[in-house]
């Protein structure tokens, strides 16, 4: 049976286009940036996630769309854009070498729901569950890599809020973009606690809602004209750009 709620992921992945749209233009204007384009590619993925939300919702299920769902949300979810606030905190050195660690698990547990057995006894005609993985044992990849993700993504803005807050007024705009981006960016990992159990339909609530402040909050920075306490955003440019 299928409610509001399961049409949901249909506006978000409107959202998620237009927002990955804004962020490449972002970054064409500074390829340099390799942050801009790790986010980016996290707007984008978002949104091939919530468009396998939609076409279940659409047309059914389908194993294969079912397979995407699973590696674009609860592997890559978050992870792209966590590692966009790698690059702009850490030194590039570093950041490369978390990039090649954190792209060879991704790899290795996406091979894992590539090659795993379906079980279509756990599965329901408009609903994209978990359970319907065979190899159950490949969920234990994605807590990794969503701590990972809160760590770099939602650390990340918490960190770059205080940091803001205690440089000044004069950065208002900065400390309150980056609350938005540090709660839009929780609520989604909320929503997949609660997939995880089987409530799916708290998931396609909270990735609207989420994708939606983050873009506030990147609005909210990107107009702010105070300079930037990042090194590695100073050194892009000094065009303004979510922190």
């Amino acid at each position: 049976m299928r409610s509001f709620v399961h049409y949901l992921p249909i506006a978000t992945t409107v959202v998620a286009i237009a927002f990955s749209v804004v962020l490449y233009r972002h970054w064409r204007r500074k390829p340099e940036a390799l942050y801009l384009m790790w986010w980016m590619l996290g707007a984008a993925f978002y949104g091939v996630g919530t468009l396998t939300e939609s076409l279940t919702t659409l047309f059914g299920w389908h194993p294969w769309t079912f397979k995407a769902w699973y590696i674009s949300g609860a592997l890559l979810g978050g992870a792209p854009l966590a590692q966009g606030t790698v690059y702009l905190l850490m030194k590039r050195r570093m950041a490369h070498r978390l990039t090649v660690a954190l792209l060879t698990l991704v790899g290795i547990a996406a091979l894992a729901v590539l090659l795993s057995p379906l079980d279509v006894a756990a599965v329901e005609p408009y609903r994209l569950l978990a359970r319907a993985l065979d190899w159950q044992w490949v969920r234990a990849f994605s807590p990794f890599i969503n701590i990972y993700a809160f760590v770099f993504l939602v650390g990340g803005a918490a960190w770059s809020a205080w940091t803001y807050r205690k440089a000044g007024a004069s950065h208002r705009g900065r400390v309150w973009g980056n609350v938005l981006i540090a709660v839009g960016a929780l609520l989604p990992g909320i929503g997949g606690s609660s997939a995880r159990m089987g409530y799916v339909e708290v998931l396609y609530v909270t990735e609207l809602i989420g994708l939606l402040l983050i873009w506030l909050g990147y609005r909210a920075i990107a107009s702010d004209t105070s300079a930037s306490v990042h090194a590695n955003q100073r050194t892009a440019s000094t065009a303004a750009a979510p922190a």
